[in-house]
């Protein structure tokens, strides 16, 4: 208990007594969590003045109602899902604190299926179905001046390709990052 109340103290003070201007915290990783469509941890990855690599890991589902109808049958569970995107991102201020960004990438899932042919069987589900699609996503990101962290807001689109082509899902979400 001492040990993780020192840590916490640490990255307490640590997070309060770094100055970093917007600008410098492009170069870097930063990690946080999402809320939406994946919910989880997100994880970025800063190149240069304007590209990054942005990778999801969480929930898929839960957001948009569990149930939601698939090929000849339903989702009626939530999933994990891996969701990754190379972006492009530009300042929308002079101080460079809030930007704009969109990107372009892939996702894979895995969440139960019930088809309808399993309707009334014991075992009424495909579990380990797994999809793989394209995503594109769009938002805008907050760096308060002085601050290691970033807040977030996005939305973007889920085409899934295997094994049910053209199953569209919405990818929304809101979170925040620590920058290091």
């Amino acid at each position: 208990m001492r040990k993780l109340l020192l840590t916490v103290l640490l990255a307490l003070s640590g997070w309060l007594m770094t100055s970093n201007v917007a600008q410098a915290q492009y170069n870097n990783w930063s990690i946080g969590a999402r809320i939406g469509e994946p919910s989880g941890v997100n994880i970025r990855k800063y190149f240069g003045n304007n590209h990054a690599f942005d990778l999801n890991i969480g929930t898929y589902g839960g957001i948009y109602g569990t149930t939601r109808s698939y090929r000849s049958g339903d989702y009626k569970t939530v999933g994990l899902t891996i969701q990754g995107h190379f972006l492009w991102h530009t300042a929308l201020t002079k101080s460079e604190s809030l930007r704009a960004y969109y990107g372009f990438g892939g996702q894979i899932n895995n969440r139960k299926y019930y088809p309808d042919y399993l309707s009334g069987q014991p075992i009424d589900f495909v579990k380990g179905n797994i999809s793989l699609g394209g995503s594109g996503i769009g938002g805008l990101e907050y760096f308060p001046v002085n601050k290691p962290y970033s807040i977030f807001l996005e939305a973007g689109a889920y085409l899934e390709v295997l094994p049910a082509p053209f199953f569209l899902n919405l990818s929304t979400g809101i979170g925040a990052r620590y920058n290091f």
